[in-house]
């Protein structure tokens, strides 16, 4: 398989997944269906279905009009979210193909949304895999809680996502790494991961290019909301539980004014 990045709006990513063998696209949050169309022209891929992450308009905002735009293409979303334009409502565990060679898995990772869907997709073997995390989890970041408790948020980070094999590339809906990585920083002065990743992310900015993907690996060596299980981030943050911890770090991102 092969994934395209389609920058939209401000900061948002919008992603074309294509099956090779086939030339079979999903479009991943197309929320400016154009773009994503125009890309997969110049590819000569055929759109088949789209991925909503959740129901937020930066996301799911586009659907209706790429409905009108490619008649007969299907729109996945979480059953809980109330996604605009949605045919087909997902719920975790259920499986999608794409092309002859491309599988995708539904998980459910509630709290920025309540029926947050990241999509984790399969192909060849040989192929590292990749998870779609919409705004559950940023490059060393996680979205913000407003549909969900640090409980929610500790299970889809930690349990869900961070079950995954640690090469699954990781394509989240934000370019907020940088900022993301200059609040790890502040969590963790001493991680030289971060200080690593937050000088190569500052050339890849400079340059104009994506700082996405990161793998489920480095995220727990880079991101300090899927580190709360280690007692030593427990105690940066004066918290005793990774939970706890957890809902800390939300809210001192919340103040964060970096």
């Amino acid at each position: 398989m092969k994934i395209f990045h389609v920058p939209c709006l401000e900061d948002n990513y919008a992603y074309l997944i294509v099956d090779e063998s086939t030339k079979e696209a999903a479009a991943v949050d197309p929320v400016e269906p154009e773009k994503i169309i125009r890309k997969a022209s110049e590819i000569g891929a055929d759109l088949k279905l789209v991925l909503t992450t959740h129901h937020h308009w930066d996301h799911a905002g586009g659907n209706e009009k790429i409905k009108d735009l490619v008649p007969g293409i299907k729109v996945f979303g979480g059953s809980l979210d109330s996604v605009k334009g949605c045919t087909n409502k997902v719920d975790n565990g259920d499986k999608l193909t794409l092309g002859s060679d491309v599988n995708i898995l539904c998980l459910h990772t509630p709290c920025h949304t309540k029926g947050h869907i990241s999509y984790y997709v399969t192909s060849k073997e040989e192929e590292d895999p990749a998870v779609f995390t919409g705004d559950t989890l940023f490059i060393a970041g996680c979205g913000k809680f407003f549909e969900g408790t640090a409980e929610d948020m500790y299970q889809s980070l930690s349990v869900t996502l961070g079950s995954l094999p640690k090469p699954t590339r990781v394509f989240c809906g934000h370019e907020y790494t940088e900022k993301n990585l200059r609040f790890a920083l502040t969590v963790e002065p001493d991680n030289k991961e971060i200080s690593q990743k937050l000088q190569w992310s500052q050339q890849q900015r400079k340059a104009n290019l994506p700082t996405i993907p990161s793998t489920i690996g480095e995220e727990f060596e880079t991101n300090p909301f899927m580190r709360v299980d280690l007692p030593q981030l427990q105690a940066k943050v004066g918290c005793q539980s990774a939970v706890e911890a957890l809902r800390e770090l939300r809210r001192l991102k919340d103040n964060w004014r970096g």
